[in-house]
């Protein structure tokens, strides 16, 4: 079927798991829009009419397998190492595996499908194999085969070679009005268990040479008679999967990222997005949607369908009739569109256009409800990670006319260091091609988050300054009071890390070198008893969101959403919570290291023979 057992490579799954996201340093750049003209995509419907094996069939008779009415199952993506990239050294091949089993385990936790019987069978591209069809529509062989292409060899996606085994066959029919046919290729077997086939190619293409900030890139290549896509192709970078700088969360959250492309979240498919609120099948009989961006008042492009724009006004408390999910305008023609949200509006989202820190990107629920409204998947978005940016900011958030707005604590002016808005790191207030001269505080490059304990080592016995897991980033120029005489001139307001803990919904306390623990007022500022100077107190950032935690060296896994806190939360139940959470992460990782479930990744046979 597949390849045969001794060619399979098995990777490790965990059966339960806490489940949120984010990505690291340097800017991933995502350019997948410029890749879609590269790939040819096949679709059921276009094969000739009446063609059944262009169509998923059954594993017994070949023929049309009947809709199932089954509830909709997390979905079934089985991964393919291309031929192309047999080289793969066996620490690449590692890395490879454990970052892809991660983003596949999480993304078919998140997304749900109708199942259809049968293995998944590819289809071969008509306009590929075949010289001309029959275009006499009286003849009995309307829209088939007439002659083949002698030059057709293989099916192929981004320079990712099909195996026949993963194709229908295809016949053809050499006089217009004879049932007589020769068959040009059988069946393969197909993939069984399967409802997207991820093809990955590890190489140095020119693309990875000329974009140095590109891990990734893909596109879909095939999509069912619903227009869901059923596979697609992963190009990995070898460069940066083998440097001595790769980060294995990068990594995963690069593959979510480009996985949401090919599923249904690009350019592409946008127009074929179908409509199911009046069905209880999602993806079967449903009408389509029609083309779902349009262009706001301002000339910003926006997704316009029920669920996007239901969340971004609960996100940013606002009723705004024009509230659509905006997308990325920085180098797309007028009324074109973007397949990445617009980065001043929903910076740290998981389809922006570029990736930051792993601890700062989040599974964000604009994204999941997107992908709700594509028809073709149920969605779970209770797993969706809390999108702290812009949070109740309004309608007018993000904007370029308004973001140097100093009211904002968002974004930023100058060029001062400051604290991430996550509060987890140091910042400098900086900007990039995608802000469009808006400015946020960016994680330093080095040394600059507050919860990495060995940070401290590099910190002045003057500012008071405690690294570790539960320190954070507050605005601050404290010094102590013995100090302050010699550091008058350098007590400006900077990013500072001090231990915290929570006390309630908003509420928590502080505590710097030498000092005891002590109230911070959300939205006010405190003096430090022995200290020379003030803190600010964050207001709606800390203890508001208790998936917004730092990486825990025990448990490798995206931590579970937790639903934002109740206002009416009282102390004790606030940290009652977070205890629970804390036990719930521990009883995760107790079943990771005992459960032995699995999935598969596919690589090539090494001697395949050329088709």
């Amino acid at each position: 079927m597949v390849s045969p057992p001794s060619q399979r490579l098995w990777v490790g799954m965990l059966v339960v798991m806490l489940m949120v996201g984010e990505l690291p340093g340097a800017l991933q750049k995502c350019i997948h829009d410029e890749v879609l003209a590269q790939a040819g995509v096949v679709r059921a419907a276009d094969g000739p009419h009446d063609e059944p094996r262009l169509r998923r069939a059954s594993p017994l008779s070949g023929k049309i397998a009947p809709p199932t009415l089954a509830s909709p199952q997390p979905i079934r993506i089985r991964t393919w190492i291309a031929r192309e990239s047999n080289k793969l050294s066996e620490a690449e091949r590692e890395r490879l595996e454990a970052a892809v089993e991660e983003a596949v385990r999480m993304v078919s936790s998140l997304l749900s499908v109708e199942r259809a019987p049968g293995p998944l069978l590819l289809h071969r591209d008509v306009n590929k194999y075949c010289k001309f069809l029959w275009r006499n529509s009286s003849s009995a062989n309307y829209n088939r085969c007439g002659r083949a292409n002698s030059n057709y060899r293989s099916e192929t996606c981004l320079d990712v070679t099909i195996p026949d085994d993963h194709l229908a066959g295809c016949d053809i029919y050499p006089e217009a009005d004879s049932p007589h046919r020769t068959e040009l290729h059988p069946d393969g077997a197909g993939v069984s268990d399967t409802d997207f086939l991820l093809y990955l190619h590890v190489q140095a293409t020119d693309k990875c040479r000329a974009e140095p900030n590109v891990l990734a890139y893909a596109v879909h290549c095939q999509m069912d008679s619903h227009g869901r896509p059923v596979a697609g192709v992963v190009v990995i970078c070898r460069d940066r999967l083998s440097g001595a700088a790769y980060s294995h969360q990068a990594t995963v959250q690069t593959v979510i990222h480009e996985l949401f492309h090919v599923l249904g979240f690009s350019k592409d498919l946008f127009h074929t997005w179908r409509d199911c609120s009046s069905s209880s099948q999602v993806g079967a009989v449903c009408s389509p949607r029609g083309k779902v961006t349009h262009s706001d008042g301002s000339g910003q492009m926006r997704i316009y369908t029920p669920s996007v724009i239901s969340e971004l006004k609960r996100h940013l408390a606002s009723t705004d009739p024009e509230l659509g999910g905006p997308l990325e305008n920085l180098d797309v023609p007028s009324g074109r569109v973007s397949s990445h949200w617009e980065s001043r509006v929903l910076q740290s989202s998981i389809m922006a256009a570029v990736l930051g820190d792993w601890t700062t990107v989040r599974i964000d629920p604009v994204t999941l409800n997107a992908l709700q409204d594509t028809g073709w998947y149920t969605v779970d978005l209770s797993r969706a990670q809390s999108l702290v940016w812009g949070d109740g900011e309004g309608a007018m958030f993000g904007s370029v006319s308004t973001c140097q707005d100093k009211s904002s604590s968002f974004f930023c002016t100058g060029s001062r260091f400051g604290c991430h808005y996550l509060h987890l790191h140091k910042g400098e207030c900086q900007t990039d091609q995608y802000l469009e001269g808006c400015r946020v505080y960016k994680p330093l490059k080095n040394g600059s988050e507050c919860w990495k304990e060995e940070n401290g080592r590099q910190s002045a016995e003057e500012s008071g300054e405690i690294f570790g897991f539960d320190s954070r980033c507050f605005f601050s120029n404290l010094t102590r009071q013995n100090w302050s005489q010699i550091l008058l001139s350098n007590s400006s307001v900077e990013g500072r890390c001090y231990r915290h803990r929570c006390t309630g919904l908003n509420r928590y306390q502080i505590q710097v070198s030498g000092s005891e623990w002590v109230n911070c007022p959300a939205g006010g500022t405190i003096q430090i008893k022995g200290n020379q100077g003030s803190v600010h107190c964050p207001d709606r950032r800390l203890c508001v969101y208790p998936d917004v935690t730092p990486p825990s060296d025990d448990l490798n896994t995206f931590p579970a959403s937790v639903t934002r806190l109740p206002a009416e939360l009282t102390a004790a139940s606030a940290l009652g919570i977070t205890a629970a959470v804390c036990l719930l992460a521990a009883a995760v990782e107790s079943v990771r290291k005992c459960c032995s479930c699995r999935i598969r990744i596919h690589s090539a046979p090494e001697h395949h023979t050329e088709l």
